[in-house]
């Protein structure tokens, strides 16, 4: 329901193909990674999904920010790592995730996230790049990309220290423990840790009330915080995706 009672609305169709749900809800899009069965890991289709709802939403002037979550038991367990295996998945088109980070980290609105459950790999780096996160109380992230033989993405090697501190930010990456909510955080990888029943009431309030705001200082505040950063965190993704190419054979894209 929205902020005056009538139903929340769906978009079209073209904007939430199946593997992520779009709903225009109170001055924002909430977009939901919906492949519950691979606990919402990303593949092809949902790295192009979210990119395309990103850029559709960044030109869309009702939809003063956006709030990501996933369905069912995770939010994301990182990169469908099956498909990533399999050099006919990139047959067609480039591999997604050079479609979706520089649409992520360049969003010129506020991005909300919901972490309902598991965060793996890109599930947690991405949040990295939200300007609010909430976890669920059961939720549980990690970053197990050395251990899988690759090594950090979305820019991590920049901003996890600038978020955490280096030697936590050296912990994560080379001991690989589970992250609590609590200690989400604790770290500054999250504003809050909620209660599982309660965590999409919280961010979507927190969404409804930066959708309540006017667009225009919103967009400009937004530009204004990821200007001093916006070229430091593009070259950073740059020299992760060189370095993980030597490491996988060069499935990931150059850009």
């Amino acid at each position: 329901m929205d902020r005056e009672g009538a139903p929340a609305t769906t978009l079209p169709p073209v904007t939430s193909p199946p593997v992520l749900a779009a709903e225009a809800r109170d001055g924002y899009l909430e977009l939901t990674f919906d492949r519950p069965d691979s606990l919402n890991a990303f593949n092809q289709e949902l790295w192009y999904a979210a990119a395309g709802a990103l850029d559709a939403a960044a030109q869309d002037d009702s939809v003063v920010c956006v709030l990501l979550t996933g369905r069912g038991r995770a939010f994301s367990a990182g990169q469908d790592l099956g498909e990533m295996n399999d050099p006919a998945a990139f047959a067609d088109r480039p591999p997604g995730y050079g479609r979706f980070m520089p649409s992520l980290e360049t969003f010129p609105k506020p991005v909300v996230a919901a972490v309902n459950g598991v965060a793996v790999g890109i599930g947690t780096t991405m949040l990295l790049h939200c300007d609010l996160v909430y976890v669920a109380r059961s939720a549980r992230l990690k970053l197990p990309f050395i251990s899988l033989g690759v090594t950090t993405e979305a820019s991590a090697s920049l901003l996890l220290p600038q978020v955490v501190g280096w030697q936590r930010a050296a912990e994560l990456l080379f001991t690989e423990p589970w992250i609590s909510a609590d200690q989400a955080v604790s770290d500054g990888l999250a504003l809050a840790a909620v209660d599982d029943d309660d965590l999409m009431a919280v961010a979507r309030s927190a969404a409804a009330r930066i959708g309540s705001l006017p667009l225009d200082p919103v967009r400009t505040t937004k530009r204004l915080l990821l200007a001093g950063r916006a070229e430091a965190v593009a070259a950073a993704r740059l020299r992760e995706l060189e370095e993980f190419q030597k490491l996988v054979g060069g499935l990931m894209p150059d850009q």
